[in-house]
């Protein structure tokens, strides 16, 4: 460790050392009788109520993209980095009108992912396989980015900084990996939901005192648009190219508005299609907690919006933005502000909020794909016959899997725009809108047309995601291609190709009267209410 602010570190330390207590003591918190059930180890016990479902869901949503990898965004290119404010504002709207929908379907056949209901719903184990892969797959890089957000964190600290071996450097990323998998294994969702009120506390605090203190540092608002506004009109000498939009609203600028514009659209429609977020919503009790939930989250998109700014405020610090010019890293604009604007005390606060909100998700998101993998590909095709004490054991151990492949992401990936990390993962969870939200309300479609519509969808956001390049990056190198003359959201335009095909091969399926799967769900089981009689789970299951 090089250059480590004794104070700083000791305090995140600690508090890192709390969370990790509270981690492995939630295994004991509304202990059920018999946690090696996937409704208590993976869901929770379906009993988490109002208050613990807000802080739960606000932790999986709000994540180290939110803290690193937008305001790197806006560091890095300005306006377009706010397209994530806007996108949490459309989602809830739009979670609000399909997920009690798909809360009370899966309270009535004990569905426990997202692709248990696309098997259930159009009698297909082969498009329930394609889900549950994508599922697993835009999970990883996902995963990876909270472990880049911490590491971020660590390279600002001094810790592994100056290591030749690259290896080495890694050392932060497979210590989380390590404690993460640990208590993750053993209190299950537990553990992130008693977490989630640490680190919401901590994200609270520390935002809204540095969104009015760093301003009157640097001058005011007025000072720090200005500077922003003078920079992004500069030329970026790698580029030749402005280095980014203030207000993206004349004439050169629409190939931006159009980017800013299929980013927030497919960013919301894709947000609830995660495995995790499902999960999270899964474990609430009763079908009104989703709605509420849908109400009250918005709060979070406010909090969103002022660490986006964040970005231009490192900016408008010539000291911040010489060391991530210096690192040539953008991912590290809001560590560098934090620690060259407060007390190392408080920077110490900062950096264990920003480590935390990074465990959380990942450990709901470990959960989630390891359900998808055990109920979906273990049970389904190799032991349909598995006990709920062995599903809830291979759900464990996949957790760890998963975790393994996200560290792969992690190192291996380019991230120096650690937000590609999660757009990546949206291109690929935004091909299963048509089967899974549509499916919520209709029956029309055809499996057999879904599943060529996914693989499509598929192949063509992933080869245009890899072709994609920048003057640092050969590939991977952005998640949206030029389209007409304007750039659009790859996953956008995958969704399209999708949505045209499962139309199209629908009509012909039904014309030559293709075989279609059996439905084992029924229209009033989309809204129903069932937490009021016994759920299905063993005895114990906790409830608020």
């Amino acid at each position: 460790m090089t250059n480590v602010n004794p104070v700083t570190f000791t305090i995140v330390v600690v508090l890192f050392l709390v969370v990790t207590f509270v981690g492995f003591a939630a295994a004991r918190w509304r202990r059920a009788e018999n946690m090696l059930h996937l409704n208590e180890w993976g869901l929770g016990g379906r009993g988490f109520g109002t208050f613990i479902g807000w802080f739960l869901l606000g932790g999986d949503l709000y994540t180290a993209y939110t803290f690193i990898a937008v305001p790197a965004l806006v560091f890095a290119s300005g306006s377009i980095g706010f397209f994530a404010v806007s996108y949490t504002i459309l989602v809830f709207p739009i979670a609000f009108i399909f997920l009690p929908r798909l809360w009370s379907v899966s309270r009535v056949h004990n569905y426990v992912t997202p692709a248990d209901f696309i098997r259930g719903r159009y009698g297909s184990r082969g498009l329930s396989l394609a889900a549950a892969f994508t599922g697993i797959l835009a999970l990883m890089p996902y995963i990876a980015l909270q472990l880049v957000g911490i590491q971020a964190v660590l390279t600002v600290m001094g810790v592994a900084a100056g290591a030749s071996n690259p290896y080495v450097q890694d050392i932060p990323l497979f210590v989380a990996f390590i404690v993460l998998a640990v208590f993750t294994y053993v209190s299950g969702l537990r553990a992130p939901a008693a977490i989630s009120f640490i680190k919401d506390t901590l994200i609270y605090v520390f935002v809204l005192v540095a969104i009015f203190y760093i301003p009157s540092r640097l001058g005011g608002w007025e000072h720090i648009f200005g500077l922003v506004k003078t920079h992004m009109a500069s030329t970026n000498p790698k580029t030749g190219k402005p280095f980014g939009t203030f207000i993206p609203t004349s004439k050169s600028t629409g190939s931006t508005q159009f980017d800013f514009v299929t980013l927030s659209i497919g960013s919301a429609m894709a947000l609830f299609l995660y495995p995790h977020t499902i999960t999270g919503a899964l474990s609430t009790r009763r079908r009104d907690v989703i709605k509420r939930n849908m109400a009250l989250l918005p709060a979070y998109s406010v909090l969103l919006g002022c660490i986006a700014l964040f970005g231009y405020m490192a900016i408008a610090d010539k000291t911040t933005a010489g060391e991530v010019k210096k690192a040539d890293n953008a991912q590290l604009a809001v560590p560098y502000l934090f620690q060259h604007m407060f007390p190392s005390w408080f920077t110490g606060i900062a950096f264990a909020g920003i480590i935390i909100g990074a465990l959380v998700p990942a450990a709901i998101m470990a959960i989630a794909a390891a359900n998808l993998f055990t109920r979906n590909i273990f049970k389904d095709f190799f032991k349909p016959d598995a006990s709920a004490r062995l599903e809830t054991r291979v759900s464990q151990w996949a957790s760890l899997v998963v975790k393994f492949g996200a560290l792969a992401f992690a190192i291996w990936l380019p991230h120096t725009f650690s937000i590609n990390l999660q757009l990546l993962g949206g291109v690929w969870i935004l091909q299963l809108f048509v089967m899974l939200v549509g499916g919520l309300f209709t029956r029309w479609f055809h499996r057999w047309a879904l599943l060529i519509a996914w693989a499509a969808g598929m192949v063509f956001g992933t080869v245009a995601a890899y072709k994609v390049s920048s003057p640092t990056e050969s590939h991977w190198a952005n998640s949206s291609d030029i389209v007409f003359g304007h750039s659009v959201y790859i996953g956008f335009t995958a969704l399209v190709i999708n949505v045209v095909l499962s139309v199209v091969l629908t009509l012909v399926f039904k014309a030559v009267r293709a075989p279609e799967g059996a439905d084992e769900t029924l229209p009033h089981q989309y809204r129903a209410d069932p937490s009021d009689t016994p759920a299905p789970v063993p005895a114990g299951a906790a409830s608020d």
